[in-house]
């Protein structure tokens, strides 16, 4: 699984797949015909996450509606080099899945993960674009629609999901 973002951004960009975008959100409530969906959108502050730097975050997904928009919050600011495009960053990341708030997808505890090239790197357009900015030693939050995600859904992913990343920054290094 630890190859899940680099296996279904290439597949995607292969096949064009630009994602849903007018798509419906799953909703985080029960599946009761009777329970209402949310209707607030999700903001940054909603998602509360819990740990330290360096080890794997407990992250609660909110009952709000998820949101189109690529959400980005640091919770750590960092006090190291800077991720900018066309550098590499050396990460550590964990994913939890909006719709059953389980967790897909880890390398705390494991090999930390390489995004080479950094805007133009084979991961989802979520990392490209939500990683740049965060500095060596801090701690991002991305909630990642499914436009800038799987889209369709794929490698254990489920169409349209929002994705909820915790990245940790623990190392940049300047494009060569």
């Amino acid at each position: 699984m630890r190859n899940v973002l680099l296996i279904a951004s290439v597949a995607l960009a292969a096949t064009g797949l630009a994602g849903c975008a007018g798509s419906a959100q799953p909703s985080a409530g029960g599946s009761s015909p009777t329970a209402a969906a949310p209707t607030n959108p999700c903001k940054a502050d909603d998602f509360k996450v819990t740990g330290e730097f360096g080890s794997a975050p407990k992250v609660e997904i909110p009952s709000c509606k998820p949101t189109g928009e690529l959400i980005i919050k640091d919770l750590v600011v960092g006090t190291g080099a800077e991720v900018k495009a066309g550098t590499t960053a050396t990460v550590d990341y964990q994913l939890t899945t909006f719709s059953d708030k389980k967790i897909l997808d880890t390398s705390f505890g494991k090999k930390p993960f390489d995004v080479e090239n950094v805007g133009q790197a084979p991961v989802i357009d979520g990392w490209n674009e939500g990683i740049v900015g965060l500095k060596e030693k801090g701690r991002r939050l991305l909630v990642v629609p499914p436009e800038k995600g799987y889209g369709k859904g794929g490698q254990g992913i489920k169409a349209n999901e929002t994705l909820v990343f915790v990245i940790d920054g623990v190392k940049v290094t300047p494009a060569a």
